[in-house]
């Protein structure tokens, strides 16, 4: 009995390049069947109407839509800048070698990272209900920063983490070999090359944080004091018309598309050093 051989079997049968073109050219041509599909029957008038009018687009902006957006960039700052200095320490406590330091930053990171952002919200704009008295300093950056940053934090400490134990070690036993105390060669050495190191990922959660600030308009601010989804879902009610929130939508992506790309950067630039 002859055992059939590879150009046989070529001849009878596609090769798997072959198939995996052939399943390629079966989903582009799928693909193409659906965009015009939905091109010939989609109301152009009736969403460009809906989703598009041009004078509330200009209304949107003649009514503070660049001062939303500079509000959104100022909570997402400081809600940052709290979730880093607050990611670092907890990452610190991560790797503490004192027990209780590891149980509490573990027992953070878990509770915050398994809460929903918008409870949280919720949570410190009824403070001054279940405290009589108190009151949170410049209300309503207080409030944003405060519940963004603390739930920031918890994802930033475990990027952190990551990085710092990334360093080589023999770097800090370097260190303290030549007589470096521990904190410092923590200061000089390890946190200076995990920061360069996890700076792709604290990008991404930056961009995460422009996002979670739509959810400022939860705790009810002053007009003056809208983010872009807040003030582009009140034009959105008072115009009966879906443009400005749209509008707003556009205005996130001028922030996170730059910014996703500096992370693509900023990865390629990471694998071509290492």
């Amino acid at each position: 009995m002859s055992v059939p051989t590879t150009d046989t079997v070529e001849r009878k049968g596609l090769s798997p390049r072959q198939r995996a073109q052939r399943s390629r050219w079966i989903q582009y041509a799928i693909l193409v069947v659906m965009v015009l599909v939905a091109a010939f029957t989609a109301n152009w008038g009736q969403i460009a109407d809906v989703f598009f009018k041009p004078e509330f687009i200009k209304s949107a902006f003649e009514n503070g839509m660049l001062d939303a957006l500079v509000k959104t960039l100022e909570y997402t700052a400081g809600a940052f800048v709290i979730g880093l200095v607050g990611g670092t320490i907890l990452a610190l406590m991560r790797l503490s070698s004192v027990g209780p330091y590891r149980w509490l930053s573990t027992a953070y990171i878990e509770f915050f990272r398994g809460l929903p952002a918008i409870v949280v919200f919720i949570a410190f704009s009824l403070l001054p209900l279940a405290f009589e008295g108190m009151t949170i300093p410049w209300d309503p950056y207080g409030v944003v920063w405060l519940a963004l940053g603390i739930v920031a934090a918890a994802y930033m400490a475990e990027v952190i983490r990551a990085g710092i134990q990334a360093v080589p070690k023999g770097q800090v036993e370097a260190a303290r070999s030549l007589g470096m105390p521990a904190g410092l060669a923590t200061r000089k050495i390890v946190l200076p090359q995990a920061f360069r190191i996890v700076l792709p990922p604290l990008t991404n959660d930056l961009i995460l944080l422009v996002k979670d600030s739509s959810l400022v308009f939860i705790i009810g601010t002053a007009a003056d004091a809208y983010e872009l989804t807040g003030f582009g879902r009140d034009l959105a009610n008072t115009e009966a018309n879906l443009t400005p929130l749209v509008t707003a939508g556009f205005c996130y992506l001028i922030i996170t598309l730059p910014l996703g790309i500096l992370v693509r950067r900023l990865e390629a630039k990471a694998a071509r050093t290492r």
